[in-house]
């Protein structure tokens, strides 16, 4: 089977800065990209969290790390760049996958307060040539 290198990105918000609620957020975030993807962990090359800098109870990446079969996937956290006036209490991601080449489309999970970031991708498939 020919595979090709993919790039996803996804968003969502939290209500407040707490372990609880990151931890909600993210596991939703992850099981949409997973779920509407028909991702396999096995083929996520590396994914990278961002989140703002009024964000800091945990780790995404400790979250993501609990998932079952993700104990191999390479996590990174960063803190997104701050602009005025900008989003806040976002998590953001970037997840390179292998996916099968004939899987023309993929789905970019934009949920909650982040729905309004990129809107034509708000769980809409992208088609890819």
């Amino acid at each position: 089977m020919d595979w090709r290198v993919r790039a996803i990105r996804g968003a969502t918000t939290v209500s407040e800065n707490s372990v609880a609620a990151i931890r909600e957020a993210v596991i939703e975030l992850l099981n949409e990209l997973e779920t509407r993807n028909q991702l396999d962990p096995d083929e996520i090359i590396s994914l990278t969290f961002s989140v703002t800098k009024d964000l800091d109870a945990i780790f995404p990446a400790a979250i993501a790390r609990e998932r079952p079969l993700w104990h191999n996937v390479p996590l990174l956290d960063v803190q997104q760049m701050h602009v005025e006036g900008s989003l806040e209490k976002c998590i953001r991601f970037l997840v390179h996958v292998n996916l099968p080449a004939h899987q023309t489309q993929v789905y970019h999970p934009y949920l909650r307060g982040a729905k309004n970031l990129r809107p034509d991708w708000n769980l809409t498939p992208i088609h890819l040539s």
